[in-house]
């Protein structure tokens, strides 16, 4: 990530002066340029956005995968753009940002959101955990198919890991997944998706008959 060296902003200059043809993020009035990812990072937030799109379709949720709205902490001047956000249509008639902004300010908006690791894990590890709690999103992934996050998060040796932080009593609780594990998602409950199952799909034919 591309840190501006412009001086710190408020959210209202932030999105009425960002380049429409370029994804950035808004880090305490600090623009940050987020940097092309590679193809297996493409591939992995797109077989999860489409699996899940499936089953909140299948259980005739009112959610949506928006392409580019932002999640938006109410109490500082930072603007996040997740991997997968998904909404929960009926309460953006209640976000005061939405209709001008695409911008979501409230817990009860997201259902779910995910972030795939980079090479800049801190953000997802520990930004992005402590601001969506204080939001109070209900669910949280952190998507790590490389293994790249501290070992204080992911364990050691460090290994591809799924963390999904579920809101307990306003505070995250984390559970690790990894291998054949099944992913145990409170929003989606009959979800039948494993943790190896998503790895792969970052994955050459090749690299997955190597795994086997």
């Amino acid at each position: 990530m591309i840190q501006s060296p412009t001086q710190p902003v408020t959210f209202e200059e932030f999105v009425e002066g960002k380049p429409e043809n370029r994804r950035y993020e808004l880090h305490n009035g600090g623009i940050i340029e987020i940097a092309q990812r590679p193809g297996k990072h493409e591939e992995v937030i797109g077989f999860l956005a489409s699996k899940l799109t499936l089953e909140f379709v299948r259980l005739n949720l009112p959610y949506l995968i928006p392409k580019q709205a932002l999640v938006k902490p109410p109490e500082n001047e930072s603007a996040y753009s997740p991997d997968i956000l998904i909404l929960n249509r009926p309460n953006l008639a209640s976000e005061p940002l939405w209709q001008k902004f695409s911008t979501v300010t409230q817990g009860a908006s997201i259902p779910l959101v995910i972030e795939v690791v980079s090479t800049n894990w801190q953000d997802d590890y520990i930004r992005k955990v402590g601001e969506y709690e204080l939001i109070g999103i209900p669910e949280y992934w952190i998507v790590d198919y490389l293994g790249l996050g501290g070992r204080r998060f992911i364990g050691n040796p460090k290994q591809p890991t799924i963390s999904v932080y579920q809101l307990v009593d306003c505070e995250y609780e984390v559970s690790l997944v990894r291998g054949n594990d099944r992913i145990e998602s409170p929003t989606f409950p009959e979800l039948n998706l494993t943790a190896q199952q998503v790895f792969q799909a970052g994955l050459t034919a090749d690299e997955i008959a190597g795994d086997a």
